[in-house]
């Protein structure tokens, strides 16, 4: 008998957070189930492997990707489908959150956003799907957010592309399913990291939050501030969160959305048993000193 193939599993953005989470649940998971890892990030990251003491084995590949640039996206999904035969499970998991209010984001920094969390993703599931449908096997698992069930103030962009890729990632479910090849949505909540530091801002939403002249300074600071607070109380870590995607990988029907936390688990009850208005009101009346907002 031939041996059994090992699942080849591509992870992008795995070198840092939860995708480095991620990554390191499934090296346990390794001894457990035959993976091939891909572990892929920008040129600028790989070093963080070699921090991480995670190096290049037999069964791991470490492999630069930046998943906006379409040459980088084809040249790995081509080696792995030469070399190994093909993507069993794509992890996409590389992405980014602007903190912006909708009146401080340019058109190019939108588009930067969504390159990054909706249409990049997109793109790379294109090129492993050929290969999914031949095979009549497969997982997309797309790291989504709560972010992309509701909207946030100071958010805006980053909902925008998480709504998307949700939409797009339901339509994928439907149409992949005769193939046998499943798609499943991550919405992680507040995750208990540091990551709220490492948040970027768009030129004019880092200088109204630095400026308290500036009319949406107080949705900055005090956004800022409960967002701080959350990600410090919250029960679900990156590595709770890679349990569950490890999960949905040993599952022979993953459904299409899993939740990854508890207040993902909570906002979605609230969304679903509240009527609309009330449910908008009560959102609204429960933002951190909202009655300081918009006092300029």
């Amino acid at each position: 008998m031939k041996p059994e193939r090992p699942q080849v599993v591509l992870i992008t953005g795995a070198s840092v957070g939860l995708g480095l989470a991620i990554a390191r649940r499934l090296l346990d998971e390794q001894r457990q189930q035959p993976l091939h890892l891909v572990l892929t990030a920008r040129r600028s990251s790989l070093d963080r492997f070699k921090q991480s003491d995670i190096a290049e084995s037999e069964r791991i590949w470490i492999r630069e990707l930046d998943i906006t640039c379409p040459r980088q996206r084809e040249t790995v999904v081509d080696e792995i489908q030469t070399t190994l035969g093909g993507v069993d499970v794509l992890i996409n998991n590389a992405g980014v959150a602007y903190r912006s209010c909708v009146e401080h984001v340019t058109e190019p920094e939108r588009l930067h956003q969504m390159n990054i969390n909706f249409r990049s993703p997109i793109e790379l599931a294109r090129h492993v799907l050929p290969g999914m449908r031949a095979r009549r096997a497969g997982k997309i698992i797309n790291i989504s957010s709560v972010g992309g069930m509701m909207a946030m103030p100071t958010m805006s962009v980053y909902s925008a592309s998480k709504f998307a890729l949700e939409g797009a990632s339901e339509a994928l479910f439907y149409e992949l399913r005769p193939w046998n090849v499943s798609v499943t949505l991550i919405q992680p909540g507040f995750m208990r990291s540091d990551a709220f530091e490492k948040v970027p801002y768009t030129i004019q939403s880092s200088r109204a939050s630095q400026d308290d002249n500036e009319p949406y300074h107080e949705h900055y600071y005090h956004m800022e501030r409960f967002i701080e607070k959350a990600m410090h109380r919250a029960l679900a870590t990156p590595d709770s969160v890679a349990a569950k995607v490890a999960k949905v990988i040993r599952q022979k029907s993953p459904p299409l959305r899993v939740y990854g936390s508890m207040d993902a688990l909570l906002f979605s009850l609230l969304r679903r048993f509240l009527p609309r208005r009330f449910y908008n009101w009560f959102l609204y009346r429960n933002l951190p000193s909202i009655r300081k907002w918009g006092a300029r």
